[in-house]
């Protein structure tokens, strides 16, 4: 056993796997940070839009509430009411479109916010994508490498390093999203 010397290159099999094995593990913490926020975000731009039909729902029904007032202000003005009944009508209509170009401001706001969820969640998808993509090829290169260590067959490790170079590219790419731009 002693007799038995060590290959230069093992050393370097046993430093390149723990290189990628970090890479690996950060790729999985990064990956599942994104996937959260992605959720987060999904779950923000469904409350955004929860709010923005509820808004369109108060809207529509103080739409038909103004239309109502008019039908009954038309109907009195047949009727030759007075202009004080009258000027009652009119105060409750201006309420009505006062209220429903609010409600029309506030759908605009809320749209939105939860088109930027909705902006955040897509960006954050993309970048965890690329996250786990890296871990697939890292883990291959992992695996790999720990073949060609305990054969011994360097030609293995050598393919172990080409795929987790392929690896290294989208770790690094889950972060700067480079690979869209090239493709």
């Amino acid at each position: 056993m002693a007799d038995d010397k060590k290959e230069k290159w093992m050393n370097y099999l046993a430093m390149s796997t723990v290189i990628f094995a970090v890479c690996a593990t950060l790729s999985t913490f990064k990956g599942g940070g994104y996937g959260s926020r992605a959720l987060l975000n999904q779950t923000s731009a469904s409350d955004q839009w929860a709010f923005y039909e509820s808004k369109s729902i108060k809207s529509s029904l103080t739409k038909n509430q103004k239309d109502n007032m008019e039908l009954q202000k038309e109907l009195l003005t047949l009727q030759s009411h007075s202009k004080e009944d009258l000027s009652k009508y009119d105060e409750r209509i201006a309420k009505y479109e006062t209220d429903i170009k609010r409600y029309e401001e506030e759908k605009a706001t809320i749209k939105a916010k939860a088109t930027a969820f909705e902006k955040d969640r897509d960006d954050c998808q993309e970048h965890g994508g690329q996250f786990g993509l890296a871990v697939i090829f890292l883990q291959v290169t992992i695996l790999l490498s720990s073949i060609a260590g305990l054969l011994k067959k360097k030609p293995v490790w050598y393919l172990s390093l080409g795929i987790g170079v392929i690896g290294i590219v989208f770790f690094m790419d889950g972060f700067f999203l480079f690979l869209k731009a090239l493709l």
